[in-house]
């Protein structure tokens, strides 16, 4: 049974000594609610200013319960499967939450050195002390702002960079312009992967935008998302893939391994590829840094 919630914050030796301890604790930009999930034997979902942010399967690092999370694993591994060597992935995680990926990706790959940054200290401390996350080199957490950590990129420093940062609801738009893509693509092995998780309403306009962006930086770009979001039905997240070289033919034999994938979950998914993306993107207008109001 969960414990009483309380909004003071919990005694952390506690909490070391016996294990995730369900409550709300104060995180350094907002309340952090640590609760079981009584749906999943382990499970706990982490929720960040109220909004969800993580979900842990304590010992099953393989188990992905939100779907959006899933999609990433298919397309990345996909990517990985056709450009990139296994045995010496380096993957960038802008946006951490409890370090749900980046455990995944750890299992996966044992030999990947996966690189978190998390804005929130005091949520990188607790999911470290809490949960089962591979120590460093596997899994470093670096507590620091995703857009600065960007600008910084040293050129062909990393394979793979997942951004999932939000603030609330909606990803930072800094962290969405054509400037920002630019950083990321300049981090990248030439033959490496971005890849964006996009929170959108049903007017879709947000993921519009950020793929006309994505299309003035990378050569190729596709998405993954379920039927109803991608019709405009209902919020929820589409996942954008970047790259310089080819992503997979919507024709080939690896795209119909994907497509099983995707349909296999709660929530099924499409793979879309360019033809398909650069259509749904049409008229969509890049977003620049400083470029207005919106960016303020």
């Amino acid at each position: 049974m969960a414990r009483k919630r309380s909004n003071a914050k919990k005694d952390i030796s506690a909490a070391v000594e016996s294990g995730p301890q369900a409550g709300v604790y104060q995180g350094d930009s907002g309340p952090l609610e640590l609760e079981s999930d009584p749906y999943t034997p382990n499970g706990w979902l982490i929720n960040v200013n109220g909004a969800p942010s993580s979900h842990i399967v304590f010992g099953e690092p393989r188990k992905l319960i939100f779907e959006y999370m899933r999609w990433i694993a298919t397309g990345v591994e996909a990517h990985v499967r056709e450009n990139l060597d296994p045995e010496k992935l380096r993957i960038t995680h802008l946006g951490g939450g409890a370090c749900t990926m980046a455990r995944y990706f750890a299992d996966v790959y044992p030999t990947s050195r996966n690189t978190v940054v998390e804005i929130d200290g005091e949520l990188a401390r607790l999911a470290r002390q809490w949960f089962d996350i591979p120590r460093a080199p596997r899994v470093k957490i670096r507590v620091d702002d995703a857009h600065a950590v960007a600008e910084a990129f040293t050129p062909d420093s990393r394979d793979i960079i997942i951004r999932d940062v939000f603030a609330g609801a909606v990803t930072p738009l800094n962290l969405t312009t054509v400037e920002f893509f630019r950083h990321c693509q300049r981090g990248l092995a030439t033959r490496g992967l971005y890849v964006a998780n996009c929170g959108d309403h049903s007017d879709l306009n947000g993921a519009k935008t950020e793929i006309a962006g994505m299309l003035e930086v990378f050569a190729h770009v596709v998405v993954i998302a379920d039927p109803p979001m991608l019709k405009g039905r209902r919020y929820g997240n589409i996942i954008l893939l970047g790259s310089d070289v080819p992503l997979i033919d919507a024709a080939s034999p690896a795209a119909a391994a994907m497509a099983r994938e995707l349909l296999g979950g709660g929530v099924p998914a499409q793979y879309q590829d360019e033809k398909w993306t650069r259509r749904f993107a049409s008229g969509g207008k890049p977003r620049h840094d400083q470029s207005g109001p919106e960016t303020a």
